[in-house]
């Protein structure tokens, strides 16, 4: 059987080759009902479009290389779908890349993304600990945009979420609703997303002319249990807290957990001395299985996703773009906790 060629479509859509290739590639003034009659034409023949030749031709990429490091992550991964998405919308493909935490597979990654011509590279990371980017991320010499929620002084095009006004919006809401002994649970001690929601959190606790204490924000490992131990121990030792700020979903889980064990209850009415709210960072999907149903600060995973496919385009578009910055603040989600 005879393949389908462009001319065919040109001759079936009685317009020029040139027309029907500027269709292709949503280039020029075409009118919509020209481009409409090509598609009709293209659809009649079983026309194929093949991108790959095209983009040989041309010297150009519909691909973009997509590195995530850890699918346990999942802020990471919501921002993944919402990258895929967006550039899937603007006739883009992806070329998934996972290397863990293995630099030699990362370097294979990015070799691998070079050999199949990719245009553009997006990083997801992932690493709450460290304070800068993988040297072979540094080196990478395609355009790249990283995606981060910790780095926030790290000088490349960055996208990422603002933990400190995250956490300074979720303990406003909670002072202007009368707490004044609000605990931060969870996190390590060197994780870098806890420290910066510390700072957002003592910047309201100042703004309201409240002292910070130390021992109303323990840190600990990031596990349901151990934020359950230290939120029991430090609700058994300070009766008066009446909030508390959780740092993850695992937090959130392990703070609900203490609070039935030392007999109290979740909910928003400060009058209840045996009442203890309790405000989250993410929009998890079991955060709406819960009862009460938890108020927390969103991710933006979202819009975090789009801002990275947009950059990403108009760094592959722009090759003298300086480098841009982007931070997205959370949204609060009110609900039945606090």
């Amino acid at each position: 059987m005879k393949r389908v060629s462009i001319v065919d479509v040109a001759k079936e859509a009685e317009v020029s080759v040139s027309t029907v290739s500027l269709v292709l590639r949503q280039k020029g003034k075409i009118s919509p009902a020209t481009i409409a009659r090509v598609q009709q034409a293209m659809t009649t023949l079983g026309y194929v479009h093949n991108v790959a030749a095209a983009n040989l031709r041309a010297s150009t990429s519909n691909l973009i290389g997509l590195i995530i490091r850890d699918f346990s992550d999942s802020f990471a991964i919501k921002v993944m779908a919402s990258i895929v998405q967006e550039l899937e919308r603007r006739q883009y493909m992806v070329f998934l890349g996972q290397p863990q935490n293995d630099e030699e597979a990362l370097e294979r990654c990015l070799l691998s993304f070079k050999q199949q011509g990719v245009a553009g590279v997006i990083y997801l990371n992932s690493d709450v600990t460290a304070s800068a980017l993988p040297e072979a991320i540094r080196r990478c010499p395609l355009p790249l945009v990283v995606v981060s929620q910790s780095l926030s002084e790290e000088k490349c095009d960055l996208v990422m979420r603002d933990n400190r006004q995250a956490a300074n919006l979720a303990t406003r809401y909670l002072i202007e609703r009368g707490h004044r002994n609000i605990a931060y649970i969870g996190g390590g001690e060197s994780d870098r997303i806890r420290q910066q929601r510390l700072q957002g959190f003592r910047s309201a606790l100042t703004q309201y002319g409240m002292i910070f204490r130390e021992e109303l924000a323990p840190a600990c490992d990031e596990s349901t249990r151990a934020a359950g131990l230290v939120t029991r121990k430090l609700l058994e030792k300070n009766n008066a807290v009446t909030a508390l700020l959780c740092h993850s979903p695992n937090a959130m889980l392990g703070g609900i957990s203490a609070v039935h064990q030392v007999g109290r209850t979740l909910g928003k009415d400060l009058f209840l001395t045996s009442q203890v709210a309790l405000l989250g960072f993410e929009d998890m999907l079991h955060v709406n299985l819960t009862s009460p149903s938890l108020t927390y600060v969103s991710s933006a995973s979202e819009e975090t996703g789009c801002q990275a496919a947009g950059l990403i385009l108009r760094k592959i578009n722009e090759a003298d773009l300086t480098p841009q910055r982007i931070i997205l603040s959370g949204q609060l989600v009110i609900r039945e906790s606090a």
